[in-house]
């Protein structure tokens, strides 16, 4: 079966059923493996090189492992490429805190706002509940998305072994990213031991970060009606207004898209932040932008997830 089809039914499975909930999950299982080999190198004394040697062994191990299982079959390849997507998980997310705020449940919308993101969630206000969700949205179209798809599609031009590398390099992929979220902290404990995993991760989110903001999201925009223009517009102007090299550009997309604007003053850790702004404040944040962005994301999803297919059947036929 040719990547077309795997890579279809995978896209599909997403859809249909959500991220799987379960303990072997691959990316928890790469999330334990991080944390067991972390427990070994961090005491050793220079972290740099012992964070090096920790995003080296993480991505050998995943790709190994994944190479091997994708020789299992195609059932095995379809369901772990699969739990590399997250468009599904994505906007049942939004769609949960979209719920809660109907029910005037502030203080509920908060706690649950607060496994999603890392800012400071106990005084928010329900504007600022819906534009963190907002903005937790849009950046992980990316990570959740876009880079997986993009990795999956890249490695399918390459085998090992009689093996595509479809399923390998979109493994290594969510390896850097699950490196990122767990040792690429800017704090006293991760500042050397993970500089050089927060580094791969930006290296590996530049290419697909780009063709979101650029491509992908105003596309989407267009298709189903939204402010096409300005996505491009705002994605152009205002994609560096962010502390991450990568993250700006979906934010500035949707935010265009939708005619919001995001960042200004925001809490984390007890210290409030004047984050730069992105995109232009046409209107108020309400309920119904996150609804908006959700259904942008999953016609981001669909416009990328066509795209790629139909550029594999053009050059692989």
């Amino acid at each position: 079966m040719n990547f077309i089809k795997i890579y279809s039914a995978a896209y599909l499975l997403d859809l249909l059923l959500g991220d799987p909930n379960y303990p072997f999950h691959p990316i928890r299982l790469i999330g334990k493996l991080i944390s067991g080999l972390e427990k070994i190198l961090y005491p050793f004394k220079y972290k740099k090189a012992t964070g090096g040697i920790l995003l080296f062994t993480v991505i050998v191990t995943v790709f190994t492992l994944s190479l091997f299982l994708s020789r299992l079959g195609t059932a095995v390849e379809i369901f772990l490429l699969y739990t590399t997507l997250a468009t599904r998980c994505l906007g049942d997310e939004g769609k949960r805190i979209r719920g809660i705020l109907e029910k005037n449940d502030i203080a509920i919308a908060r706690s649950e706002l607060s496994y999603l993101v890392s800012r400071d969630t106990e005084s928010m206000d329900e504007k600022q509940i819906v534009r963190s969700t907002f903005e937790t949205i849009s950046e992980n179209s990316v990570d959740g998305v876009i880079a997986p798809m993009f990795y999956a599609f890249f490695g399918s031009f390459f085998t090992l072994g009689g093996v595509s590398l479809a399923l390998p390099f979109a493994m290594c992929y969510k390896a850097a990213n699950t490196l990122d979220s767990m040792v690429g902290y800017k704090n006293e404990r991760y500042l050397d031991f993970g500089m050089i995993s927060a580094r791969f991760d930006d290296l590996v989110n530049y290419i697909p970060a780009r063709l979101a903001g650029g491509f992908f999201i105003p596309l989407a925009a267009m298709i189903m009606g939204m402010d096409y223009a300005s996505a491009w517009k705002i994605f152009r102007r205002d994609s560096r207004n962010h502390s991450s090299p990568n993250s700006g550009n979906p934010e500035a997309a949707f935010a265009g898209a939708l005619g919001v604007q995001l960042g200004g003053a925001t809490s984390y850790f007890g210290k409030l932040h004047n984050k730069p702004t992105i995109g232009d404040n046409k209107k108020e944040f309400d309920l119904t932008d996150i609804k908006k962005c959700c259904r942008l994301l999953y016609g981001t999803s669909a416009v990328a997830m066509i795209f790629f297919i139909t550029i594999s059947y053009i050059l692989k036929g």
